[in-house]
């Protein structure tokens, strides 16, 4: 393989004008959110001191995921998919201006802040499931897999960013770095707007296919895939102990808080700068199991790391651990699900890739609170590891599934 086709594939970029209108829009209203992230870990921790409480924040973002997850594949499944996008585009809006205003008016309340978190939280969780759906839609088969590439690159340039830049509009005023997801939110709805019309496959006056919420559960690849990511991050998400941890190594200084997921994002960005091996790797289950091995390992090692130059580095590898997971289990997802269930199933790969990471914050708050921040670290790593190695024991189609075995699935 040449250099050229294991840089990253910019097929999509210039195949389809939406797609491109639609990774530029999820750019800028991605890194608007990062920065709007590290605001609320911010407040609520100079509001609590507490490790518990920035934990909460995985609960405030989770739960809504959990419950209206479904939801929102239920609709994505059922109305045209630009549509629902655009709706839940307008509620992430004005939770966003809601997040500025509690901030300029010096609310002193965490609960206020994690309130106006699940309101968020809520609009992504009816709108992700259809924008999951939008690659397949827009792209060629053969470009799907590039296209989750291709976003996930802005996602982690986002990471590599908006931490960085939130740090630094924290220092200079809260509402400011709320303020920029405000402003940048709109960009998405306008993106989504000019979308085509994007119904659901089926025939017209059909009905709603059935089988798409049992599917990820009765065929073994999917479950494998998903069982991988969830157990992943349930046990060793670590976002919730980086103020723990920017108190023991950076005196707390706000600046550097965003240096942690800026880590994370550099690997990403490296990974991803490299996705062309990655996309055209024949089994995409080995590879997510190896890239969840790599990144248990790593959390294992930023919990040892002495130095804040060897825990940065280890949050490095841990990033790049996670786009290719990342990339590879969405691809699957996608390019094995039929279109009339694709709302459905994609609504559970978005409850599991974002409710479990909240969750796993709640958990690593726990843990750390009790135990110290490099114990949780490591005793997440393990406890991922040793599920890592249970799941790729019992589903071996994960382990030799191929891409050209995509498309003999059943739709019911």
């Amino acid at each position: 393989m040449s250099w050229r086709t294991a840089l990253t594939d910019t097929r999509p970029l210039r195949s389809s004008r939406a797609f491109r209108e639609l990774w530029a829009a999820s750019l800028l209203t991605g890194l608007a959110g990062q920065v709007a992230g590290v605001a609320a870990l911010a407040q609520v921790w100079d509001l609590t001191a507490s490790p518990i409480w920035t934990g909460a924040i995985g609960l405030a973002n989770g739960v809504p995921m959990l419950v209206l997850g479904a939801v929102g594949g239920s609709l994505a499944d059922r109305f045209d998919r630009r549509v629902v996008v655009a709706l839940s585009s307008v509620a992430q809006a004005v939770a966003a201006l809601a997040l500025t205003a509690q901030a300029a008016l010096g609310n002193a309340s965490p609960l206020v802040v994690l309130a106006l978190l699940a309101m968020q939280s809520s609009a992504v969780a009816l709108g992700s499931p259809a924008r999951r759906t939008l690659p397949a839609r827009l792209l060629p088969r053969d470009q799907v897999a590039a296209g989750l590439a291709l976003q996930n690159l802005g996602f982690q340039a986002s990471m590599l960013l908006g931490p960085a830049l939130g740090g630094l509009l924290v220092a200079l005023a809260l509402p400011a770095a709320f303020g920029a997801q405000a402003a940048l939110v709109p960009v998405g709805l306008v993106a989504a707007l000019r979308l085509p019309p994007l119904p659901p496959e089926r025939e017209p006056g059909t009905r709603v296919a059935p089988g798409g919420w049992s599917l990820p559960w009765r065929l073994p690849v999917l479950r494998g895939a998903l069982l991988t990511d969830l157990l992943t991050t349930t046990l060793s998400f670590p976002i919730a102990i980086f103020p723990m941890l920017n108190e023991l190594r950076f005196d707390g200084d706000p600046r550097t808080l965003g240096l942690f997921l800026s880590a994370m994002a550099l690997g990403g960005l490296v990974a991803g700068a490299a996705s062309g091996t990655v996309t055209r790797l024949p089994r995409p289950g080995v590879v997510q199991l190896a890239a969840a091995g790599v990144w248990a390992v790593a959390l294992v090692g930023l919990g040892l790391a002495e130095t804040a130059w060897l825990a940065l580095a280890a949050l490095v590898v841990a990033g790049a651990a996670d786009t290719v997971g990342v990339v590879t289990r969405g691809g699957l997802v996608q390019l094995v699900t039929p279109d009339p269930l694709r709302g459905r199933v994609s609504a559970v790969d978005h409850i599991i890739g974002v409710a479990g990471p909240e969750v796993g914050n709640m958990r690593g708050g726990v843990l750390a609170a009790a135990l110290g921040a490099p114990a949780a670290l490591v005793l997440g790593g393990l406890s991922a590891a040793a599920a890592l190695a249970v799941v790729g024991l019992t589903h071996p189609s994960l382990r030799s599934h191929r891409h050209e075995d995509a498309e003999i699935v059943p739709s019911a």
